[in-house]
């Protein structure tokens, strides 16, 4: 699949519709306070006629008050409005891409970086979220201009003709302003979202960082776009600026000639005290740039913000079949599977048949693309070439659940998600048991530990002091609890002390029936209890038999350092 280049034309679209109730609420409560805004000059006028008269003015004065008094009503409805369709807009933003990030997987991190995303989901959905009110607050800062135009044309045509004479300049300016603020605020953004990815980079490596007494010189390299950022920011700034200047130069004119004609229209009798009041009213009305700039300026800001969530969406994600596994053991086969990363083929034309219930150990020198194999059999990554059946059915057939359901992982660095440490075991479980849990816990050899913390499987997993070793027994243990046809271990026992390797070896590798197990394997040990073993190199499978026999090959011994 390729990404769809409309993506960033539909997300606005997609934004504006998921308002729809909401948005069209504010856009009615927008355009009634713009109508009274619009109708207070008019009452003001009439009212100052009454007054000099001396004629009654009580029921226009009311009607005034009433005015104001409307329209302080509405603006505050139109702020309560826009809060909720800004903090709805965000939210559903957030777990569009939320979604699509956890779907893209790996790739997600390789193509735009981890800190990039983080940026992009926390700040770009927020400013992205905003982008329907500042529509709708652009179209109605657009009905005052326009009515304040109306208003002066029904008052005497010779005043909204010499506004319209200057009219072409302002919506040059506006154009121009549009133009380069989009510009600067997408450069401003993406030097943001370049500082994120250097500071979560930073943060995962704090330990790193911390024992070389590099924190200073780290320190610069996450500042290092600063001066780029400033530079990017003091741009939309100036853009910003010189708008208002010019705005500020050109409005003031225009009112200036519309109440010049206006005092000429009074002493010619044309027009009342009134109508010059309402007059010079509707002049600022219609030349209001500074509130089009502003409103101008959040769209432009949202719409940047926008483009970058659309960037993310626009990733093809994997696609799900419709058909179900049918009965089987968990018979495995890869035919002909070819994967690259980076630009470089790691796994080259690979075939691999494991029979259901037994056991396949994965070894080879690092780089052979060992752990890419390992997400290729479960579905993490798709092959570039080839395919991967699970008892006779190509996974990318399978729907989501069915293949969810049928393969189980651990890995190396498990991630350890859920409240408590019962939750981190039962993490993906629909419908999880004490039971099952601490059953798995217990062929994992992390029962004994879990029930010596504070509060026993109710402790809260951040606050669980544990080893890498203990780590890597709850991940077993949550990979134990979920069960499924086939069992995929990436180097998962690498940081497990001798006994207890051999302890859940015994346990795992028990002759009869049980899921078919995939284990990649550093250990001679480890390997020596499967009842085969593939032997990759360069990318290719060089050999697969027992384990004892592959010993007396010197090339693969050294595979072990032996």
């Amino acid at each position: 699949m390729t990404p769809s280049p409309d993506a960033p034309a539909r997300l606005p679209r997609a934004v504006l519709r998921h308002g729809g109730a909401r948005c069209a609420a504010l856009c009615a409560v927008s355009a009634a306070a713009t109508a009274a805004g619009l109708l207070l000059p008019a009452a003001l006028g009439r009212t100052l006629d009454l007054l000099l008269a001396d004629a009654p003015a009580v029921r226009w004065v009311a009607c005034c008050a009433g005015l104001v008094l409307l329209i302080a009503v509405l603006d505050g409805c139109a702020g309560v409005l826009t809060g909720t369709v800004d903090a709805r807009s965000t939210a559903w933003l957030r777990r569009r891409v939320t979604g699509q990030v956890l779907a893209l997987g790996p790739r997600a991190g390789a193509r735009f970086g981890a800190g990039d995303l983080v940026a992009r989901l926390v700040g770009n959905a927020a400013q992205a979220g905003t982008a329907p009110a500042a529509l709708t607050a652009l179209i109605a800062a657009l009905a005052g201009p326009v009515g304040g135009v109306v208003a002066l044309g029904v008052i005497d045509p010779w005043l909204a003709a010499v506004f319209l004479v200057g009219a072409p300049v302002l919506a040059l300016l506006l154009r121009a302003f549009a133009r380069d603020t989009s510009a600067c605020v997408a450069d401003y953004q993406r030097v943001q979202g370049r500082m994120a990815a250097a500071l979560a980079e930073a943060v995962g490596g704090f330990r790193t960082i911390r024992a070389a007494g590099a924190e200073d010189r780290e320190t610069a390299r996450i500042l290092a776009p600063l001066p780029e950022l400033s530079r990017a920011g003091h741009r939309m700034w100036r853009v910003q600026g010189r708008a208002a200047a010019q705005a500020v130069t050109v409005a003031p004119l225009l009112n200036l000639g519309v109440v010049a004609v206006a005092g000429l229209l009074l002493a010619h009798h044309r027009l009342s005290v009134g109508e010059v009041l309402a007059a010079s009213r509707y002049a600022v009305l219609a030349t209001g740039v500074g509130v089009l700039v502003g409103q101008l300026a959040a769209l432009s800001r949202a719409r940047a913000a926008t483009g970058r969530l659309a960037e993310v969406l626009a990733e093809p994600a994997p696609r799900y079949g419709t058909r179900g596994l049918p009965p089987g053991s968990g018979r495995l086969e890869l035919r002909g599977v070819t994967a690259s990363r980076g630009g470089r083929t790691v796994l080259d034309g690979v075939d691999l048949l494991i029979p259901g219930g037994t056991t396949l150990a994965v070894v080879g020198r690092s780089g052979t693309g060992k752990s890419l194999l390992a997400e290729l059999a479960g579905r993490l990554a798709d092959p570039d070439a080839g395919e991967v059946l699970l008892d006779g059915i190509p996974l990318r057939d399978l729907t989501h659940a069915d293949l969810r359901h049928a393969v189980s992982y651990a890995f190396a660095r498990p991630a350890l998600l859920g409240t408590t440490i019962e939750d981190t075991i039962a993490f993906g479980l629909t419908t999880p048991s004490p039971a099952r849990i601490r059953s798995a816990a217990r062929t994992a050899r992390a029962d004994g530990f879990v029930r010596r913390l504070p509060d026993g499987y109710a402790t809260r997993c951040a606050d669980a002091p544990r080893s890498g070793g203990e780590s890597q027994r709850l991940g077993l243990a949550r990979a134990f609890a979920r069960g499924g046809r086939l069992l995929i271990l990436d180097d998962a026992l690498s940081s497990l002390d001798t006994v207890t390797e051999h302890q859940i070896a015994q346990s795992l590798l028990a002759p009869g029936t049980g899921p078919t197990r995939l284990l990649i394997a550093h250990r001679t040990g480890t390997a020596a209890r499967a009842d085969a073993v593939a032997w990759l190199d360069g990318g290719r499978v060089r050999a697969v038999g027992p384990h004892a026999e592959l010993w007396r090959d010197a090339e693969y011994r050294a595979v072990f350092g032996a």
